[in-house]
């Protein structure tokens, strides 16, 4: 070999990059093999060969810290095996067909790192003074630490945690959907030390994580040592083709150290920025350090998992624009921990600024990520809560949720429905709670968030469900102008007998007070919510009931009949009403002018100061159907579907002059009726357009007008 080809391969080997920089720095926890500086052998070097790019910068970086080393040698025979009970088809499906991101891989690996770290802290604790000495290096810091090498494609993830025996590797890596940590948890278990307590930090309870790096490997090299004193490095070996090989290596750390040679497509794997990403996204909450490239990269503390008092105002200000990726600050904040009746630890934020477009549609995806001691499964997790509350955001981390083999699939689709039950229940409780002790707070965030909960209410499908949202409905009534009451509230002053809850629904307060259908509940001082955005009235039909009291629309109770009343009207006993016989004259030459459009004309004593009136079975579907559905059918057939009832007072002027000119002028009294019905049906919010009666009402004026 020439001078100079030798020269050029120690160039090469001694070239500047960020692995041989992690392989001349020294151990954090336990000395490093004596090796050779980069500044000794770049002076060795002769003039020629570039040694201006050092890697004194990387080493010097204020808070750099890595225990990943290139020093790993495998040493002996190898001894290939087969993965028991596994076929290639197997791991095909695990590792193209379980995940559909191919960036989780990372967050399975930093998973099964945290186990094994919280299994060799959990085996400290809780050892005796004699038998700690069974384990070597007792002392060490527990960390996780990933390194990334863009030139070879390779990404490396080491633990310093309990490390592997050669028993374990092959039972732990040679069978897919063999759990070292879920088999961990059962020997602690039938040994009465498995508390809720010591094992709640494992992570994994299925043994597929592993297998996912093969998404995006073309080879996985593990380098594992056992925590045991005396125990081996072991090499572990494989394409993901349906065998491994496991031989013996020199200086292997304790803890497990894997190695992962990309595939060309997935080099995107071996760049820093992406890691940090990734870590960020998923890991961020891991509960030991994560190091990347020598800096930490979880930084955010899991505060969901501390005492709700312990957490101060700025932090929750913190979390909340990390979780919300927002810049403003909480409105509310609700921080809880239960076991009943699951083990739930949750953090929800309300949000301070009003809803966006995008939040309003029910398309937009809910804000309230999916953790498992720590560890992300879903961001915006599906069903975790209803629709309606999806303006929330924040962290729920449930110990009882299991997971079908990927972090990515919920297994139990009943246990989520318990879990969303149980949280919307404690939203509920929490929001009625401030609204009872925060009244104004919770009056602003009900003008900005009141239509979510009204969406609930239409939405649910349990009765006792749409009442405990019916709670933190606030409407005007006809009592109180310009304050709000709930339906408690409302039930709470209702008069003595009183078996209903009356609604009425119109554009603002004095249309409200001036509509024929509150004069007779006004007559007789009964209290009625009004309701003035369009929907209201279609969510109470749907509530239908609150604590056994029907919810009337006073429409519908104007459609009620009166008998005292009516009797009254009909026999003509009223003073200055029709008499009887002029009102048998009027109800069919009515009824017989506006064939096709009413089902029934009668007379009521339920107005006082208008003549007349239009009913229907159920007005706010009868309006919610004009307003979407009217223009796709013809005139005739909206009457049909309608079935108008066209209700007159018999003791008002019009109507008693109506009933002079059905003989003196019989012209101008269909005009005149025609149009006390279509003013009717405009007030009862029954017409599409007004606009159309501008017609009739100008042959009426121009009628009028002949005779003067």
């Amino acid at each position: 070999m020439s001078v100079v080809n030798g020269l050029l391969r120690v160039s090469r080997l001694i070239r500047p990059s960020t692995a041989l920089a992690r392989c001349l720095l020294p151990a954090a926890s336990h000395p490093a093999p004596a090796t050779i500086s980069f500044a000794q052998a770049s002076r060795s070097l002769p003039a020629w060969i570039p040694t201006d790019r050092t890697l004194s910068t990387k080493v010097a970086e204020e808070g750099y810290h890595s225990i990943i080393r290139d020093q790993e040698k495998a040493v002996g025979a190898s001894d290939k095996h087969e993965f028991q009970a596994e076929t290639r088809m197997l791991l095909d499906i695990v590792a193209r067909s379980l995940y559909s991101d191919k960036e989780v891989f990372v967050r399975e690996l930093v998973s099964n790192a945290s186990d094994a770290l919280e299994k060799f802290r959990f085996l400290i604790q809780t050892s005796t003074d004699g038998a700690s000495g069974d384990f070597a290096e007792a002392d060490r810091a527990l960390e996780i630490h990933i390194g990334t090498n863009k030139q070879d494609r390779q990404l490396t993830i080491q633990d310093t945690g309990i490390g592997m025996t050669r028993e374990e590797l092959v039972a732990n890596l040679g069978t897919i959907a063999r759990s070292g940590s879920k088999h961990f948890i059962e020997q602690l278990k039938e040994s009465g030390r498995g508390t809720q307590e010591n094992v709640q930090n494992i992570i994994g309870q299925f043994g597929v994580g592993f297998y996912s790096a093969f998404m995006v490997a073309d080879r996985v090299d593990v380098y594992t040592r056992s925590s045991r004193a005396g125990a081996p490095g072991l090499k572990w070996s494989s394409d993901g083709s349906g065998t491994f090989e496991i031989q013996e290596a020199e200086n292997v750390a304790i803890g497990t150290k894997i190695v992962i040679h990309l595939k060309a497509d997935c080099r995107e794997f071996s760049d820093e920025d992406r890691i940090r990403e990734v870590i960020r996204r998923y890991s961020n909450f891991v509960g030991s350090p994560i190091f990347l490239n020598g800096k930490q990269a979880n930084q955010i503390q899991p505060i969901w998992l501390m005492e709700p008092k312990q957490v101060t105002a700025e932090q929750h200000n913190e979390f909340y624009r990390f979780v919300g990726n927002t810049f403003d600050t909480p409105r509310f904040t609700l921080h809880y921990k239960t076991d009943v009746p699951l083990s739930i630890r949750a953090l929800l934020y309300f949000p301070e600024g009003k809803p966006g477009l995008f939040e309003m549609s029910r398309d937009a995806d809910g804000g309230v990520a999916l953790y498992t001691r720590k560890v992300l499964i879903q961001s915006k997790t599906e069903n975790l809560l209803p629709k309606w509350l999806r303006f929330l955001k924040g962290v729920v981390d449930s110990e009882d949720i299991p997971l079908n083999l990927s972090r990515e699939l919920l297994q139990n689709s009943a246990l989520i429905r318990k879990l969303r039950t149980a949280l919307t229940n404690r939203t509920l409780r929490f929001l009625h709670d401030r609204s009872q002790k925060e009244p104004e707070s919770y009056d602003k965030f009900y003008k900005d968030y009141g239509l979510f909960l009204k969406e609930g209410i239409v939405t649910s499908q349990e009765q006792q469900e749409k009442e405990e949202i019916a709670k933190l409905l606030r409407f005007e009534t006809s009592k109180e102008p310009d304050r709000t009451v709930s339906l408690p509230e409302y039930c709470q002053r209702q008069a003595e007998g009183q078996k209903d809850i009356y609604y009425l629904a119109a554009p603002n307060r004095t249309l409200a007070e001036a509509s024929p259908y509150y004069e007779s509940l006004k007559k007789r001082g009964i209290e009625v919510l009004f309701c003035y955005e369009a929907y209201d009235e279609l969510v109470l039909m749907q509530l239908g009931m609150y604590l056994g009291k029907n919810l009337v629309s006073v429409e519908k109770e104007m459609r009620r009949s009166d008998p005292a009343s009516d009797s009254a009207d009909a026999d003509g006993l009223i003073e200055g009403s029709l008499l009887k016989a002029q009102i048998d004259e009027l109800l069919p030459w009515l009824k017989q002018r506006l064939t096709g459009k009413v089902s029934n004309v009668k007379t009521t004593g339920k107005l006082d100061t208008h003549p007349c009136v239009v009913t229907v079975e159920e007005m706010a579907a009868a309006r919610h159907f004009i307003k979407t559905q009217s223009h796709n059918i013809s005139e005739e057939n909206r009457y049909a579907l309608l079935q108008p009832q066209f209700e007159i007072n018999p003791k008002h002027p019009i109507i008693k002059k109506l009933h002079k000119l059905t003989t003196s002028d019989p012209e101008l009294a269909e005009l005149l009726a025609k149009q006390l019905f279509s003013n009717a049906m405009v007030g009862a919010g029954l017409v599409d357009d007004p606009r159309m009666l501008l017609t009739s009402m100008n042959d009426l004026l121009q009628k009028v007008l002949d005779k003067h």
